[in-house]
């Protein structure tokens, strides 16, 4: 497969790794976005070593400057271990 963007998820030098850590993404009860996304959305990152999901995790849960002041998004964040 070839990568055209440096952007993407996967590191093409880590296809072939095994990867047991992970974070789950879900919205919480009444979150109006599974209305657009579906009662059972979720969708999962995985990592080849705890320390990686770990910072992962950790950048994943600060509020990224994108939002407008407004804005309260929100999402579940569960590490998991496969």
């Amino acid at each position: 497969m070839d990568y055209c963007h440096r952007h993407n998820l996967v590191d093409p030098t880590l296809v072939g790794a095994e990867r047991r850590f992970g974070i789950r993404v879900t919205l919480p009860e009444g979150d109006t976005m599974r209305k657009i996304l579906g009662e059972d959305w979720e969708t999962l990152h995985w990592y080849p070593s705890e320390a990686e999901r770990d910072s992962a995790f950790e950048q994943m849960a600060v509020r990224h400057g994108y939002y407008r002041n407004t804005d309260s998004p929100t999402q579940v964040l569960e590490k998991i271990i496969r």
